[in-house]
């Protein structure tokens, strides 16, 4: 018993959700059309993209709007609005997969391919109506656009590195799912196949709204796109910090959105039920009103009824012994009548004929017969009869009440009836703000505060009582109001709205009234829950993309100082001598033109200091190439320490190094060379004691070439050599002799 109502008590209570599944149906478009703007950003080029953007925009804009029908009430006018932004976002996605088509190389259409088809859902719109429309949207334009774009996807899948393609391969799944949910289970419509496959066949076997499902797919569409664009972003950076922190907030995003939409249903469903209660005693209270103004005017009758048949004038008529126009036994009948507001009494013999009337110009004595009357039937057994009577071709409701008349020894002799109008009953319950129904024991409605709704079956029912209820009522209208007979507190739907219904059985009657308590206000009620949740998804999403961000532009920073410091360090290492730390020759060069040029541009002067170890290869040869570096590296580390600032000390190669000397004459940078010559030569260099450099010194000269102007200093520095070794020798001017320094130590 429990499976076979679980798909209606499911149906039930995601119906109730309606509100909270399109909410978050649309926020999941939304969010996906958030992330499609963000990765055609990326990509520079995204017009498919952007496109995609737009289909998601749109259509949550269009779930939201269906939300918003739900609570504030739909009409013709809204439903087309919708129908039409419905189609634009179909269009949208079909154009994205067009594009994405033409991109990986196939010969399709342009856009002039959707105006037919825009015109084709306007035509049957106008032919059929707003449903009509909305079918063909989905058959011709939702279900190719949506398997479209999952397999442009699916095949674009194939180049894309693993991260990337697991998730391009997930979107792609979702939307041919999509495909299904969107455009082949549409809404029910009297063509095929929407008469067969349909929104209402889906809740009957699934017990699930399709929308819940098309919802879903929508959350899934979402975060696998989300995956495509981090993973873009994570392969951008090239970064493990970053790509290990893409796929940890993509884990924890998904279970924020999980535990935010969870905890704001929950919210959702307590404000919901709160509401509910208040509705369910508002309606108790509104069906015992209704039920006791029934009683009070059938109670009165009931009395009355019982004290006439009590009465002696009731068994004098019966017994013989008085006279029919007795004046005080008439005048007691009245009494009676009058006292319970009825409209008629009557004393019925055993037959069932009248013996007295309240009125003799309805029934007088003789006339007409109660026999086949249930009520006297139920008298005539020895019990109080009761019944409600409608009158089709009169339009009259009244209630009959009857009470078995005794002979003194106790045997019924006949019986007394009362009848009373329910037409101020009537008219009271029109004022009533909310809709009711006075129905037969069939589910007939006799009584109503909709005239639309009389004579209407309230319930579906069965041939033989239809047949039975249109010969009593005339015209009856079969189309049920109700899909199913209902009991005391039921919630269920009518036109297409959520209703609390009450029952209330008739004292002594299988007659009932039933109130409907239209619950449109619970959707307002909900709407203050899914206004908190969708509050707090934005704070957590604004946390989350603003957390990425930082960390985003954090990697992105350390990157630039790791790439900055690479490429100090990869110059550094470009002009920088490994053995020695100084200046290599390339760095001389640059230097050396831009001194020139500076010396050109300011007259001052600029000279060279050219010397090498003598004898080096001696050291090589004798103690090792390794104690001969280790000789260069102790000389390069000494010389700054007797040089300027402004000096630029480099290695030329080998055991030879240069000095230039901004803003010094050659006579200056002579006296600096004499200065060094002698300080090496006093220098204890490990596992060798001392060496001896000789010094080639020039001055340039304006019009001088770099190579000119080092060539003149290494032919001075091939004349110390020459000279003996450990000495110094300034290049000649063109102007000037040669000069030639003493020996170091002998000066």
């Amino acid at each position: 018993m429990f499976f076979a109502n679980a798909g209606p008590m499911m149906s039930t209570f995601f119906v109730n959700q309606l509100d909270f599944i399109f909410f978050f149906y649309g926020l999941a478009f939304i969010l996906l059309g958030t992330t499609c703007l963000a990765i055609a950003r990326s990509k520079g080029n995204g017009e498919a993209w952007i496109v995609l953007g737009g289909f998601a925009f749109i259509h949550g804009a269009g779930e939201w709007l269906d939300l918003a029908a739900l609570i504030v009430g739909d009409g013709v006018a809204f439903a087309v609005a919708r129908t039409m932004l419905m189609t634009v976002s179909f269009v949208l996605l079909m154009d994205f997969a067009r594009l994405e088509a033409i991109r990986q190389g196939l010969d399709l259409p342009g856009r002039w391919i959707y105006v037919p088809l825009m015109m084709l859902v306007a035509l049957v719109g106008l032919a059929e109506g707003v449903t009509a429309a909305n079918i063909t949207a989905r058959y011709a334009i939702a279900l190719p656009g949506a398997l479209g774009a999952g397999l442009v996807l699916a095949r674009d899948a194939r180049r894309l590195a693993a991260g990337i393609r697991y998730a391009s391969i997930s979107a792609s799944l979702g939307f041919v799912l999509y495909a299904v949910a969107a455009g082949v289970i549409v809404p029910a419509a009297a063509f095929g196949p929407a008469n067969v496959v349909n929104q209402t066949g889906f809740v009957g076997l699934t017990g699930t709204p399709v929308q819940l499902i098309r919802g879903l797919l929508a959350c899934w569409i979402a975060f696998s796109v989300w995956a495509i664009w981090v993973q873009q972003l994570a392969g951008q950076l090239a970064s493990a910090r970053y790509t290990a922190f893409v796929r940890q907030q993509f884990i924890w995003t998904l279970v924020a959105m999980g535990t935010i939409l969870v905890s704001g249903w929950t919210l959702t469903e307590f404000l919901g039920g709160i509401y509910r209660q208040n509705v369910q005693e508002e309606s108790r209270r509104d069906i015992d009103l209704l039920a006791n103004r029934l009683t009070g005017d059938t109670a009165a009758v009931d009395a009355a009824v019982k004290i006439l048949a009590g009465s002696p004038a009731a068994r004098t008529w019966l017994s013989g012994a008085g006279r029919p126009d007795d004046g005080v036994d008439q005048a007691f009948l009245d009494l009676s009548v009058e006292a319970a507001d009825a409209r008629h009494g009557y004393i019925l013999d055993g037959t069932g004929a009248v013996i007295a009337s309240s009125n003799p110009h309805d029934l007088r004595p003789g006339e007409g017969t109660f026999r086949s009357a249930p009520y006297f039937r139920q008298s005539m057994a020895g019990g109080s009869g009761y019944q409600f009577v409608f009158d089709a071709a009169a339009d009259l409701h009244d209630y009959y009440a009857s009470h078995p008349i005794r002979a003194m020894d106790g045997t019924v002799i006949g019986v007394a009836v009362l009848t009373k109008s329910l037409e101020l009953f009537e008219v009271d319950l029109r004022q009533y703000n909310r809709p009711y129904f006075f129905i037969d024991p069939r589910g007939v409605v006799v009584m109503t505060n909709r005239p639309d709704a009389l004579h209407h079956t309230l319930w579906p029912l069965p041939t033989a009582a239809k047949a039975s209820a249109s010969r009593e009522v005339g015209k009856l209208d079969d189309r049920p109001i109700l899909e199913r007979e209902v009991l005391d507190g039921t919630w269920t739907t009518v036109d297409d709205e959520r209703n609390y219904v009450r029952r209330r059985f008739a004292e002594h009657s299988q007659w009932s009234l039933v109130i409907l308590k239209p619950t449109r206000e619970i959707f307002a009620t909900r709407f203050l829950g899914i206004v908190i949740t969708l509050l707090v998804t934005i704070m957590a999403l604004i946390y989350l993309i603003g957390k990425g961000r930082w960390v985003h532009d954090d990697v992105l920073a350390d990157n630039r100082l790791r790439m900055q410091e690479l490429t100090r360090v990869l110059g550094t290492k470009a002009a920088t001598d490994p053995l020695t730390g100084l200046h290599n020759r390339l760095n001389l060069d640059e230097v050396l033109l831009r001194e020139m040029e500076r010396s050109r541009h300011y007259g001052t002067p600029l000279s060279l200091i050219l010397y090498d170890i003598d004898q080096f290869k001696r050291v090589n040869d004798t103690y090792g190439h390794l104690t001969g570096d280790k000789v260069l590296v102790q000389l390069a580390r000494f010389v700054p320490n007797l040089i300027r600032k402004t000096d630029f000390l480099a290695r030329w190669g080998g055991e030879e190094f240069v000095i230039l000397t901004p803003d010094a004459d050659g006579l200056m940078a002579l006296q600096a060379a004499e200065k060094l010559c002698d300080a090496v030569g006093h220098v204890i260099f490990e596992a060798v004691g001392t060496v001896t450099c000789s010094f080639g010194v020039a001055q340039w000269e304006p019009g001088e070439s770099a190579a000119e102007f080092i060539a003149r200093a290494d032919d001075a520095l091939y004349q110390a050599k020459a000279n003996g070794r450990n000495r110094v020798v300034l290049a000649p001017q063109s102007r000037m002799a040669d000069t030639t320094s003493t020996p170091a130590g002998t000066l």
